[in-house]
């Protein structure tokens, strides 16, 4: 600590005004309202729509820089629509939506499925608020999330974060990739299979390895396709978002037509047993033929023979074959039945229930007959961490924030209507599902009831291949948009140089494509496809988005708390207890879904900050938790009692006022060694100096001081200046000191480094100045 004494001259009050966002009446085109400024309404739209891109503002310049040999960018014209809102919903609604998620309305029911997707769409709600906060916290830097986050947090937090959000989103490309596979081999061609199963046991086993080979082949083919441009995939987003579109038209549609004419899709039941329809085509034990009983495809698959008297399977002969809709509509009733939950073991039989049937005694797991079975053990907690997935992508607005016309107006307002609407479609979905469908076909997670079909696409209107065809597109555009947006986002921490062993991948080729970023991102993924399940990837990619959102969430409610000078959002409805409720939820979701999960990716965000912090990053963007730390030691020393400590808690409190000479070097450095004998390593000393003059004119002089002094300190014995803090603040005096005289010091000013420009009253400390 400097001393420095001068004549003082009052300081001007200054009041800091915190401006919100001004209301306005609201219009029914508020959101397009930009995309129209200029340009009649629907030339203008459409013009936006045909230029419509998914792609980051660092993608659109790397490939301009390609093909024109130019360095200008142009200049932001997106609105809140084209800008943020489309891309958002584009990236929130996907795979899970037309995969799994009737089956997660049929195995947890209606219920605990509005529950579980309440809880994820509240967590993402609570994150676009806070995130809203960061994003109208002064300019938008251009760079998207990562940046945002990493001004706000601090290199450490930052680091951590975006290589959480990094490997997120490289893992959600594995989904969306697995979802594609699944799609096209389960739905559009089965017959694409490479490996075949011999009998039933083996499907899931030849379904896995068939995912790992297609899903090496297309992640192969979709990095080439990004290394040599992605300008292809930007002409394909608008077609992209028409699927994704179009199919939720397509859903609706069917759900208002079964209504008053449900769709022809009847279900096979052996007693309260689903049957499988890939094995047969007549729901019946015997058929009528010119008189004549016949025995079916079916008699064949449970007896040992054709005849009527051939020995049958114990639970076919005692229990009759009975046909029902699959799809009795929305004004059927059966809503109530699908109310509650159904989770079940792996390999157990999709039942039916309030069916009549009478048990058998045979081994209904064996394999051959055809039954449908759950592939997979079913309970709460895992149906969370499979759907939470579907909820991630509200970061593709921020990340475009180079290219919008006002981010700090846009940001916020796509963001949070993206969500609404994503959450409406969402928590709809799960009602009309569960009033539309048969409980066995919601529980048949791929189909085989009803032929093969995409259940969901059974629903739709006009046929279920709008449904797939358009699902299919959908999560192939998803999967090249996450190979297209991860990569970068690795380069951009690379080049920030706060994690030191990446920085190779923040090189690429002469216009900026980050090659090597490319290929990590690509093998990361293969880590993905090799797993070859997407329910066991879903829940890897929420541990790591629910780990990015949590750190959002804390950021703003730790700089709120601390109130930190630079902190002043402007977004009206954001409150610190909104940000420490989605911070809260985060982390519950986070054990909820996996708990070894989420202890394995705190280690690794953990690892990454100590790494940083270690290694001691280039980079200084201000760290709330040395806000934090300074906040309590300030707090500490205010409740410290007034008045004569007891002789328990004594502890000497030495000052220690080192003389320099012109050089501005210590004379009497051991005068240190000196201080820690009287003290014993016990209690607080407080080193500083004292130099005369005007503090501009010294300002060279105060700098070459206190690294002396620093470093005086460092080579001393004194433990605990050693590892503390050796330079807190600067303080100016008011009066000219004299050799011999004493003084005073009641009034004392908080110079900037001290968190403030405020007068506080300090207890008064008497200092008698002499040559030592």
């Amino acid at each position: 600590m400097c001393l420095y004494f001068q004549q003082m001259h009052a300081l001007e009050s200054f009041v800091m005004l915190d401006s919100g966002f001004e209301s306005v009446r609201a219009s029914p085109l508020s959101l397009f309202e930009e995309e129209m400024d200029s340009n009649p309404m629907v030339s203008s739209l459409l013009n936006k729509l045909a230029n419509y891109t998914n792609l980051t503002q660092g993608v659109v310049e790397h490939e301009a820089d390609e093909d024109t040999k130019r360095k200008e960018v142009k200049v932001p014209r997106m609105g809140t629509f084209i800008g943020v809102y489309l891309p958002c919903l584009q990236n929130i609604l996907g795979v899970i939506l037309f995969l799994r998620l009737t089956w997660i309305v049929g195995t947890a029911g209606v219920l605990e499925s509005f529950i579980i997707v309440f809880m994820c769409c509240a967590c993402t709600m609570l994150t676009a608020i806070s995130m809203s906060a960061i994003a109208t916290n002064g300019v938008v830097p251009a760079g998207g999330s990562y940046y945002m986050i990493s001004r706000s947090l601090g290199p450490e937090f930052g680091g951590a974060v975006g290589l959480c959000f990094y490997l997120g989103t490289t893992f959600a490309g594995a989904m969306y990739i697995l979802g594609t596979i699944e799609i096209l081999l389960t739905y559009i061609s089965p017959s694409a299979a490479i490996f075949k199963a011999e009998d039933g046991g083996e499907e899931t086993e030849a379904m896995l390895n068939n995912m790992r080979v297609y899903g090496t082949c297309i992640i192969i083919l979709m990095a080439v396709v990004v290394f040599v441009g992605v300008k292809y995939v930007n002409k394909l987003a608008l077609v992209f978002l028409a699927c994704v579109i179009l199919s939720i038209i397509a859903i609706y549609a069917g759900v208002i037509k079964t209504a008053f004419d449900p769709p022809d899709f009847p279900i096979c039941l052996l007693g309260n047993r689903t049957l499988s329809k890939r094995s047969f085509d007549v729901c019946a034990k015997f058929t009528e033929s010119n008189n004549e009983t016949k025995t079916t495809t079916l008699w064949r698959l449970f007896c040992n023979s054709s005849l009527h008297n051939a020995t049958c399977d114990d639970y076919f002969s005692l229990n009759n074959v009975t046909e029902i809709q699959g799809i009795p509509g929305i004004m059927s009733g059966v809503l109530i039945d699908n109310l509650w939950s159904a989770y079940s073991e792996k390999g157990s039989i999709v039942e039916k229930k309030n069916q009549p049937s009478v048990s058998g005694s045979e081994d209904v797991k064996i394999g051959g007959r055809p039954y449908v079975f759950t592939d997979i053990m079913t309970y709460f907690t895992m149906l969370v961490g499979i759907y939470f997935p579907s909820v991630t992508g509200i970061m593709a607005g921020s990340n475009r924030s180079g290219d919008l016309k006002d981010a700090q107006k846009s940001i916020p307002t796509g963001t949070i209507l993206a969500i609404s609407t994503t959450s409406f479609i969402y928590l709809s979905c799960i009602v009309l599902f569960g009033a539309c469908i048969e409980g066995v076909i919601l529980r048949d997670k791929f189909g085989e009831a009803v032929n093969g079909n995409l259940v969901v696409g059974t629903l739709a209107w006009p046929s279920p291949w709008v449904i797939v065809i358009g699902s299919f597109f959908s999560t192939c555009g998803a999967g090249l948009q996450s190979l297209t947006g991860a990569p970068r986002l690795l380069q951009a921490i690379a080049r920030d140089g706060i994690v030191p062993f990446i920085q190779v991948f923040g090189h690429g080729k002469a216009n900026g494509e980050p090659t090597w970023a490319l290929l990590l991102t690509a093998g990361i993924c293969e880590i993905g496809i090799l797993i070859a399940s997407l329910d066991s990837v879903a829940p890897i990619l929420s541990m790591f988005f629910l780990m990015c959102y949590m750190f959002v969430n804390l950021a703003c409610a730790v700089q709120t708390l601390l109130r930190t000078p630079n902190w002043r959002p402007r977004f009206k409805y954001y409150h610190w207890t909104l940000s420490f409720l989605g911070m809260s939820l985060c982390l519950a979701l986070m054990f909820i879904c996996s708990w070894y999960y989420a202890l394995v990716a705190m280690l690794i965000a953990g690892c990454i900050y100590k790494y940083i912090e270690y290694r001691g990053a280039e980079k200084e963007w201000g760290d709330g938790i040395r806000g934090l730390s300074l906040n309590a030691a300030r707090y500490a020393l205010l409740r410290v009692e007034d008045g004569p400590p007891h002789t328990k808690n004594w502890r000497p409190q030495l000052l220690v006022l080192l003389n320099l000479d012109c050089e501005q070097l210590v004379k009497h450095p051991r005068l240190l060694s000196f201080t820690s004998q009287l003290k014993a390593g016990k209690g607080l000393t407080i080193v500083g100096s004292v130099l005369q003059g005007t503090y501009l004119d010294k300002c060279t002089e105060t700098q070459k001081a206190e690294e002396v002094c620093k470093r005086c300190i460092t080579n001393s014995c004194i433990k605990e200046l050693k590892l503390g803090t050796t330079f807190f603040c600067t303080l100016v005096g008011c009066l000219n000191i004299k050799q011999h005289h004493s003084f005073s010091l009641y009034y004392l000013p908080h110079m900037p480094n001290d968190g403030g420009m405020r007068w506080k009253k300090i207890a008064s400390c008497h200092i008698v100045y002499d040559d030592i």
